[in-house]
């Protein structure tokens, strides 16, 4: 490993205003069906949104990065902690990957790095992981990661014409570490 921020496949690095063009077209194209249905949002909007990423601080530990694939260069998504509660010693994190990059462990990667900075440099005790009950391959990312499911937040969402589940996931800092002791400790 090069680096704390780099992994087998991907790096994590700030998003660059010329990031638009990939936020975008995930955001076009990441859901399926079952999937959130957002208002439109302008070429304009991306580019200001990613304007203002490639300049935030990060100050209260609530950021977002980019997913780049390590053999080519290409952003393939973004993680992040967008919300925490420092004070407690809890974040909560989130992972997407572009629809023509899922399935290849991009998200496993980026979410571990995340995990080993904010445990190990930030000194956080817990990770929180909302996500929706029918969206089963992240259900699955986030067990595979060593999270365990500790709540259930009934109807919670209302999107699609109905009312969605949101199970809360969650690892404290010693799980991630007896899980993941020796792949980033290089």
């Amino acid at each position: 490993m090069a680096s704390s921020w780099t992994g087998d496949r991907i790096r994590l690095r700030a998003v660059e205003p010329d990031d638009w063009t990939a936020l975008m077209r995930f955001a076009e194209h990441g859901g399926g069906p079952g999937s959130r249905l957002d208002l439109p949002r302008s070429a304009e909007s991306y580019r200001a949104w990613a304007r203002e990423q490639a300049v935030a601080d990060g100050d209260d530990d609530r950021f977002r990065l980019a997913v780049e694939a390590t053999d080519t260069g290409e952003l393939v998504g973004t993680v992040g902690s967008h919300r925490t509660g420092r004070r407690s010693g809890w974040f909560e994190c989130e992972v997407t990957i572009g629809a023509d990059h899922r399935r290849r462990g991009y998200a496993a990667e980026a979410v571990a790095l995340l995990l080993r900075f904010m445990f190990a440099e930030r000194r956080y005790h817990k990770c929180l992981a909302a996500i929706f009950a029918h969206n089963e391959a992240s259900l699955a990312l986030f067990r595979r990661l060593g999270f365990t499911e500790e709540g259930r937040l009934r109807e919670h969402v209302f999107f699609a014409g109905r009312h969605h589940d949101l199970v809360m996931m969650g690892m404290l800092a010693d799980e991630f570490d007896r899980r993941h002791t020796t792949a980033g400790a290089q």
